[in-house]
């Protein structure tokens, strides 16, 4: 058999292996109830939220206080708020506003937290400073930490996702560290520093694609985490600014007339309970299949 021919076989057995193994995560998938519910979940939630504009007619600014504090209706679904404002119209585009700070949020944490953590595993002299430093960070509450952020930045979106962004990069940076330390002592790295490999392609070429696994679980929980401690922001004032629709901003609005007009909490915290649960259901499904090792025990 001459070169050729064997180099053409092995590309054919090669695409044959990723063909079945695409077909193998496929079906684990499916068979996964928490990563199917949390998918389900999450496709509703964001099909929504993206068709916010077109299914919702009423502008969540617009204000009618003449109708304020109705019950829900036909004419409104969720009822207005202590401004006549259409309650269903501010809910969903206020998932617009929570899903963009949830993903931009896990995004954001999870490059710095990567760059981080493998930096800190790979070079000791680095450890100590960026473990330190994460470590100092993760002492305060993610809520306070976020809180004393937002009050010297301001209150906007751009500052929320900047506050929270710094407010859980250590969480993903010490995951990525603890994956990447094992990696690191795995014979074909030590043969490569043999060989003298160059040190950024050990880390981006041999040892990232090794943590992308525990990397993706954890941005799922980020997103979720994100999305609960903006609302606890936008709750206590120091979030997303009023007029803009919010989770936490309507939670806030509804908390003076909780007993005569519970729809103004109720939906919004349903909205949030939804998309919190959406989000852990698949990263522990997700966990199940990409660490058979953390595989809950039936």
């Amino acid at each position: 058999m001459s070169q050729e021919h064997f180099m053409n076989d092995l590309s054919i057995i090669k695409k044959q292996m990723k063909q079945r193994q695409r077909t193998l995560f496929r079906k684990k998938f499916f068979s996964n109830k928490l990563a199917l519910t949390g998918t389900i979940i999450m496709s509703v939630i964001m099909m929504f939220a993206i068709l916010t504009p077109f299914i919702v007619s009423t502008s969540p600014y617009t204000l009618d206080t003449a109708n304020r504090l109705l019950p829900p209706s036909a004419e409104h679904f969720f009822g207005t708020d202590n401004y006549g404002r259409d309650l269903f119209s501010r809910v969903m585009y206020g998932a617009r506003v929570s899903l963009v700070i949830g993903f931009s949020v896990a995004l954001l944490t999870s490059i710095f937290g990567t760059i981080i953590g493998l930096y800190a595993a790979y070079f000791k002299k680095l450890d100590s400073l960026l473990m330190r430093t994460s470590d100092g960070l993760m002492a305060f509450p993610a809520i306070l930490l976020a809180i004393a952020i937002m009050a010297s930045l301001g209150a906007n979106l751009i500052n929320v996702i900047i506050a929270l962004t710094i407010v859980f990069t250590p969480l993903v940076a010490r995951t990525i560290r603890s994956s990447a330390l094992i990696v690191k002592e795995q014979t074909y790295v030590e043969a490569l520093r043999a060989q003298g490999a160059n040190s950024t392609r050990i880390i981006w070429s041999n040892i990232f694609p090794n943590v992308i696994s525990p990397l993706i679980v954890q941005a799922t929980f980020i997103f979720a985490d994100a999305i609960i401690v903006e609302a606890a922001l936008s709750f206590l004032g120091a979030g997303i600014p009023a007029p803009e629709p919010s989770w936490g901003n309507l939670l806030y609005d509804g908390k003076t007339v909780i007993f005569n007009a519970w729809w103004m909490t109720i939906f919004p915290g349903i909205a949030i309970m939804l998309t919190v649960l959406g989000l852990n259901l698949f990263g522990d499904g997700l966990r199940d299949l990409l660490d058979p090792h953390n595989k809950s025990k039936k």
